[in-house]
């Protein structure tokens, strides 16, 4: 069964089953709750998923959206909407403790999109952080 947690590990959930759809967001929103320039995004069946440990917090971004996160570390988790994604939950693809496993297919909300991140695969590239 799939896994996956915060980054302290005071909350694990799991699912089982697939993704239903799997996507990269660039919309303010998850900007803003994200500090990135993009999330991505897994969504699975609501039935299929479960929080094994620890009590994650909710934070409302809107009147129908809920992103819950974990309280002691930050570390967004997943977002729940029942008017755009009815009967689904939607998992940030980088809390799997295997992200690799569900690679997302489509970008979205790309009218929203930093107008920098066209050229994001120009940008040189290091296997770690340059030195100095």
């Amino acid at each position: 069964m799939p896994t996956g947690r915060c980054h302290c590990g005071a909350v694990v959930y799991e699912f089982q089953g697939g993704a239903v759809h799997a996507s990269v967001c660039h919309c303010s929103d998850c900007r803003r709750c994200a500090g990135a320039a993009s999330v991505a995004w897994m969504a699975v069946k609501k039935d299929d998923f479960a929080v094994r440990e620890g009590e994650p917090t909710l934070y409302r971004s809107s009147p129908d959206a809920e992103r819950w996160f974990c309280g002691e570390c930050g570390t967004g988790l997943y977002y729940l909407n029942e008017n755009v994604l009815p009967g689904l939950v939607d998992i940030q693809i980088a809390t799997l403790d295997d992200p690799e496993a569900f690679p997302p297919q489509v970008h979205v909300q790309m009218a929203d999109a930093l107008n920098w991140e066209a050229g994001l695969d120009a940008l040189p590239k290091f296997d770690r952080y340059p030195g100095p």
